[in-house]
């Protein structure tokens, strides 16, 4: 419901939006190139009747003084009969030029309010910053829904790019779009007289006036009193009638000035209503606010980008919702599949896995978990694949799941499975996941397998988990999942370093570069700790590995160990140099160091080393980097040791902690971290982030030793993961 809060608007609205915010970003300049050029006096430093005085020494005819919320003064006169206006120095009365009002501004100012619609316009407008106020606010709580709380709002930010831009920039202008939406309704209100514009009468023409002759205008008392910083008009008599006054408008009211004695009468002092107008009227245009001016039109600039990214996103969600066919309904279906999805790429997992039941024979129904019933009559089984949203929130199309099985729970004993799909950075990885798994077994189902979890949608997790449940189901299940691969690149291995044959860990360091056949075609953009999707001979199913090297060190590099049968990963220890193969670039934001002046704590078994050297080697600002790192043997699988002891010499790498297992002094990473504990309290203290790669079993070490260590100072590995300070990269 809020993610249709938020898109439905900025799909219906998105170009009135987009051209309210450029229009509005435009008038933003004005204010503040109005006060660049405007000598600003002092407060107290210069009086109304100073001012008029010194006008009155450069000009003739004088008909009216104006000053503008800015800070300018135009003067109003006439010469030889010809109506002139003029921009005057505000210090010294002298002319700095004529006046003329900027057409351009006229029309982009007429543009933003009305379309040039007149009324209809104005309703058009409103109803455009109604929608902006609508996504302003949507946004706001779908992040902090996406970061794990308000509290998490100014972390750093995971996702996909688009994801990362279009969250990035709503977080950075969503305060001044709720400013600039809430201030136009306002005016808006204002303007179709649902509210007080805070318009009222001028004050009475008083008939009681002082005999004598009109002083100079310099000796006005009343003109003396008044700080020009507080001036909006004064309106000269008409010349030559000595019953005529001044009328005077300042920022606290409105009244007229006796040109005989310079006294101020009928002075009516502006309501509340007006005052709270005009107040929003400044907020929402910038005059006399030139840097709030500034600030909000910087926040509209950000409207078309989030616009253009927010109709990508839809759009993927769009082409990512996968149709499902031979769909049985809920009443004859054998198996019974619910799946909860954010953006859709769980239905890719779901559609695999109904298509292997059809093709076994069984009826199967598939829908959102929000349609979950109180009655399958024919079920055997129910199936739940479900993602997570933000920090173990449910996904879209799972809101209102455990509000209906709190209901209406399915029949008892029905057997069940729950398989999560999240990312384990975030520190409830598929937290959603477990609600659903508890509260099928509290509400009496029977679970068919434990909970699993799957971590960033990896194919080969979820074959795993399905000959699990062919297993349980007695029948034969090969889910080959095939998501689509981006366009892959030509790459030419140059190098390959063999380690690890006396250990029985064949392992090689693999150098691609670019064919050099004339093509033109170089390496993609990529960073170390990005993944590479190698498609071996014979099979659709990628295998990815984390680059050990970035773009800009001219090779694509990683590090493979050879697995018995592994269909990839003897392929490519069997490449001789020259060979060539085709691979994509998988971008792994998450998975990366924030640049600063932090301590970086880099942990790895095997050839988890990979990405953790190729931050090292790109470490050229030197930022302490402190290296965890366990193999088997130093004389046998000491991987990147030469180039870890050239990183040592140049303070790329600040400290290495190595552990081996085949030695007699034998031990693991997580016994180094242990032994290190007190410097590691001391990096952790100082704000160190921690990036962990390896498998899935040394992870859950790194984790348990890592509690340890972090017990004195009351913190956890999921309090750093919570404050975006702990980042895995497991396989």
């Amino acid at each position: 419901m809020l993610r249709s809060l938020h898109s439905i608007p900025g799909l219906i609205a998105a170009l009135l939006v987009m051209l309210l915010a450029i229009s509005g970003a435009t008038l933003a300049l004005n204010p503040a190139l109005e006060r660049l050029h405007t000598p600003q006096p002092a407060v107290a430093q210069v009086s109304v009747g100073q001012l008029a005085g010194r006008i009155a020494g450069h000009l003739s005819g004088i008909e009216q003084i104006r000053r503008t919320p800015s800070g300018s003064v135009i003067v109003y006169h006439s010469q030889d009969g010809q109506a002139l206006a003029s921009t005057v120095d505000p210090l010294t009365g002298a002319v700095l030029a004529p006046y003329a009002p900027s057409v351009f501004a006229r029309w982009v100012k007429e543009l933003h309010r009305s379309l040039f619609l007149d009324t209809t316009g104005h309703a058009v407008s409103a109803l455009g910053a109604l929608a902006m106020l609508l996504l302003a606010c949507s946004g706001a709580v779908l992040l902090a829904r996406r970061v794990g709380g308000w509290g998490n709002l100014l972390r750093p930010l995971r996702g996909s790019f688009s994801q990362r831009w279009h969250a990035e920039l709503g977080r950075l202008t969503t305060l001044g779009l709720l400013l600039s939406a809430l201030s136009g309704l306002y005016l808006s209100a204002g303007t179709f007289g649902l509210i007080a514009d805070g318009s009222q009468a001028e004050p009475a023409v008083p008939t009681l006036l002082s005999a004598g002759p009109a002083l100079p205008v310099a000796s006005l008392p009343a003109l003396q009193a008044l700080d020009l910083n507080d001036l909006h008009e004064l309106v000269y008599p008409s010349p030559g009638n000595p019953q005529d006054l001044y009328s005077l408008r300042t920022t606290a009211g409105e009244g007229y000035v006796d040109q005989a004695s310079g006294a101020l009468l009928s002075f009516q002092p502006y309501a509340g209503a007006h005052q709270a107008y005009e107040l929003i009227y400044r907020l929402h245009t910038g005059e006399g606010l030139w840097w709030l001016g500034l600030l909000l039109g910087t926040c509209a600039l950000g409207v078309p980008l989030m616009s253009v990214t927010g109709l990508w996103l839809w759009w993927r969600r769009r082409q990512g919702a996968t149709p499902i066919h031979d769909n049985s309904t809920a009443a004859n279906a054998d198996c019974v599949i619910l799946v909860g999805s954010e953006n859709n790429s769980t239905w890719g997992f779901a559609h695999t896995l109904h298509q292997a039941l059809v093709m076994a024979g069984i009826k199967v129904h598939s829908a959102p978990m929000n349609q979950l019933q109180s009655d399958y009559p024919k079920a055997r089984h129910l199936l739940i694949l479900t993602a997570t949203h933000g920090d173990g929130d449910a996904p879209a199309s799972a809101t209102a799941f455990l509000a209906r099985l709190g209901q209406n729970p399915p029949g008892p004993g029905l057997p069940f499975a729950v398989l999560g799909f999240g990312d384990r950075q975030f520190p409830r990885f598929c937290g959603f996941a477990e609600q659903v798994q508890n509260a099928l077994a509290a509400s009496g189902a029977r679970p068919l397998l434990p909970l699993d979890c799957i971590h960033r949608q990896c194919a080969q997790e979820f074959q795993r988990w399905g000959q699990a449940l062919g297993a349980a189901l007695g029948l034969e299940l090969d889910l080959q999942h095939h998501s689509q691969t981006p366009p892959s690149h030509d790459l030419e291995l140059v190098e390959s370093v063999a380690y690890g044959a006396q250990v029985q860990a064949p392992t090689r360091i693999l150098r691609f570069k670019a064919p050099a056949d004339g093509s033109g075609q170089g390496l993609p953009e990529f960073q170390a700790g990005d993944l590479v999707g190698i498609l071996p001979p014979g099979t659709a199913q990628p295998r990815f590995y984390s680059l050990a090297s970035s773009s800009a060190d001219g090779v694509l590099e990683i590090c493979v160990r050879k697995h018995p049968g592994g269909l990839c990963s003897g392929f490519l220890h069997d490449l001789q140099a020259g060979a060539r193969i085709q691979g994509f670039i998988q971008p792994n934001p998450q998975f990366r160091p924030v640049q600063g002046s932090q301590p970086v704590i880099l942990i790895g078994a095997g050839t988890g080393i990979g990405p953790l050297a190729g931050f090292i080697r790109g470490n050229r600002a030197r930022q302490p980097m402190h290296l965890y790192w366990g193999g088997r043997h130093p004389a046998s699988d000491f991987l990147y040791e030469p180039e870890l002891k050239g990183y040592l010499a140049d303070r790329r790498l600040t400290a290495l902690h190595a552990a081996f297992s085949r030695v007699p002094a034998r031990g693991y990473v997580q016994d180094r971290l242990l032994a290190d504990a007190l410097a590691l309290r001391r990096l952790v203290e100082k704000g160190a982030q921690v990036l962990v790669c390896g498998s899935r079993d040394m992870a859950k070490g790194v984790i348990q030793a890592l509690d340890e260590v972090l017990a004195p100072l009351n913190l956890s590995v999921l309090t750093l993961k919570a404050q975006g300070r702990y980042r895995e990269d497991i396989y």
